[in-house]
């Protein structure tokens, strides 16, 4: 499926004070709409996804699972900032002719949510079946659910949480660091700061996988004859390299700063009253080695949110096991969806 665009021409103001003379949304969509426009499923990417779901999410776009295209109209649309087609750092700003690069404003999570709500109006998407989200994407589908809470008939939230933790944000400010100690980060141009967004995301990876992942997929022969060239050592240096190919640190450090700012009962009276407003039915799914939004995260979605089911994935693959455990996310999602 191509890419498709939407350009919004007026001013949009930001819940930092900040503000974007207009915006461009990258999305895709996947299947048709139904004559009733009740088909509808909604996805919110992760960090550094794209809104191309089928390249990302191995096992979902397909015949029988939950994200089947000859069932639903499937739609993802890139986030704020992003590197990937919506408005972000690398984009031009129209009023001084010239890339934002670190001049782009500081964005939230909200800020997210609302600009997606305007792609939604264009579209003529009053609701959708299922609105779903792992990580950041959750965070979108919380802020979703709150502010525009007819919107989404059914919300999944997968390995998320209902505000950034210090040990998220902490590490989100160590990648930060990585990347500010790049002497090139700051200069103006596409490639600033690549080197060290790469030893940025060999940090990501750590708390992404963790130990158990690991030694489970990059352990060494027994009885290996050198001292170096180990498989733990190479993977780190094959996916920073990967991540410099695809994204920019711009994008990366505006991203993360975004992430830390993610609190639902920001202005909203705490995150339990704020909970309390969602009144879609939702399905909350943590993953059993979750050390970046662990099983204890989930607890407070699970007790202040009225409508909601409740399910662990069992997996050695940590927060990433919402990626590779797509078979077992494929039965809790279709059964919740068969049960609504």
């Amino acid at each position: 499926m191509e890419v498709k665009y939407f350009h919004y021409r007026e001013e949009f103001h930001l819940e930092g004070g900040g503000r974007l003379p207009g915006f461009t949304i990258a999305y895709h969509t996947y299947g048709r709409l139904s004559s009733k426009k009740d088909n509808v499923i909604w996805v919110c990417h992760a960090l550094t996804a794209n809104s191309d779901v089928k390249e990302w999410w191995p096992g979902t776009v397909e015949k029988g699972k939950f994200l089947d295209p000859d069932r639903y109209f499937v739609v993802c649309a890139n986030i704020l900032g992003s590197h990937y087609g919506t408005t972000g750092p690398l984009s031009v700003n129209p009023e001084s002719g010239r890339p934002w690069y670190g001049t782009f404003p500081a964005i939230t999570t909200r800020d997210m949510a609302r600009l997606h709500a305007i792609l939604k109006t264009h579209l003529d998407i009053d609701s959708v079946k299922l609105l779903i989200g792992s990580s950041i994407g959750g965070f979108q589908c919380m802020e979703t659910g709150i502010m525009f809470p007819d919107f989404a008939r059914n919300i999944a939230l997968i390995a998320t949480a209902a505000r950034s933790s210090p040990w998220a944000i902490a590490l989100n400010e160590s990648q930060r660091m990585a990347i500010e100690l790049d002497p090139t980060f700051g200069d103006e141009d596409p490639g600033a700061g690549s080197v060290g967004m790469g030893v940025a995301r060999s940090i990501a990876l750590l708390s992404y996988r963790g130990q158990p992942a690991y030694d489970k997929t990059q352990a060494d022969e027994d009885e290996k004859d050198t001292l170096s060239g180990y498989r733990a050592t190479s993977y780190q240096r094959h996916q920073a390299d990967k991540l410099r190919r695809r994204f920019n640190a711009y994008s990366y450090h505006l991203l993360t700063r975004a992430i830390d700012s993610h609190d639902v009962g920001r202005g909203r009276g705490g995150v339990e009253a704020a909970l309390e407003r969602v009144k879609s039915r939702c399905l909350i799914v943590c993953i059993s080695s979750d050390i970046l939004f662990p099983v204890s995260a989930h607890e407070v979605l699970r007790r202040c949110i009225p409508r909601r089911e409740y399910a662990v994935i069992d997996s050695d693959f940590a927060h990433d096991g919402f990626l590779i455990e797509h078979e077992q996310l494929n039965n809790i999602i279709l059964k919740f969806l068969e049960n609504e």
